[in-house]
């Protein structure tokens, strides 16, 4: 891939050029406060305190810009390209359109290393490296969520086929006193997320999703939800019943299935 078709909607050259101005001005003002704050003490008055807050894409640290300016510079200009960059790389894979392929696997280990500020510095080299590595693994992410969806089935229900997604599956632990949780609820989104990219739609958005559904119902008191894929019902022991009301694409899921374990599934029960 290259800068040019990696993001259609983003001039990936711009970005990167206006990046490099962006952080070469913040240098620049460092310098300054340096320099002020250098004068202050010559001159034996004040000088403010400032801190870089990276509250919401660094866990909450700061890091303070002045005092032992000298020291403290490596740590300050780490900060800064950290908060530069992480805002930057989500950007750009939400306009490539390739968090529609991530598992929730995938998309939480991209958005953990986003807030610990473990990314590559937003270089053009570094960005058509990166998405030329998602785009090539795209659809074994897309298909990934299937995969540890039907592994994560518990065989002691009849009614989970262990070659195939039938009509119906039962998921263990799907909540906690009539209450979903959220790990459950993610491997249902993945499969949601299959279902509207085989469906030709658009994927749905994630605060819509089943979390959030089966959450809504839970406050009024129910323990049954549905939107046109599936239905949930789940009971207080934390096992939920989910039918498909989609055969056609979940035909397409157990395609994926085969795929991928096209010796390796079990037969059958008889």
């Amino acid at each position: 891939m290259n800068s040019s078709t990696l993001v259609k909607s983003v001039s990936i050259t711009n970005m990167a050029n206006q990046r490099a101005a962006v952080l070469e001005r913040l240098r620049q003002a460092l310098d300054l406060m340096a320099e002020a704050e250098s004068l202050a003490k010559a001159a034996h008055v004040g000088f403010p305190r400032f801190v870089i807050d990276n509250h919401y894409s660094l866990r909450g640290r700061t890091t303070t810009v002045s005092g032992d300016y000298s020291s403290s510079r490596p740590d300050v200009e780490r900060d800064i390209l950290q908060t530069v960059d992480g805002p930057a790389w989500q950007y750009l894979l939400s306009e490539s359109g390739l968090r529609t392929f991530m598992d929730s696997q995938a998309r939480e280990k991209w958005d953990t290393q986003i807030r610990e500020g473990e990314v590559p510095p937003l270089t053009l080299d570094n960005i058509e490296a990166t998405f030329g590595v998602l785009y090539g693994s795209r659809g074994e992410m897309f298909e990934r969520g299937v995969i540890e969806c039907f592994r994560a089935l518990s065989w002691s229900y009849k009614t989970n086929a262990p070659h195939m997604f039938g009509k119906r599956i039962i998921l263990s632990y799907f909540s906690s006193y009539g209450h979903p949780t959220s790990r459950s609820a993610d491997r249902l989104d993945d499969l949601l997320r299959v279902f509207h990219v085989l469906d030709g739609k658009p994927e749905a958005d994630h605060r819509q999703g089943v979390y959030y559904m089966a959450s809504e119902a839970h406050r009024q008191g129910h323990s049954f939800a549905e939107n046109g894929y599936l239905a949930m019902k789940w009971y207080k022991k934390g096992s939920a019943h989910i039918t498909f009301k989609r055969l056609d694409l979940v035909e397409q899921l157990n395609r994926i299935l085969a795929k991928h374990y096209p010796n390796a599934l079990p037969p059958a029960r008889a």
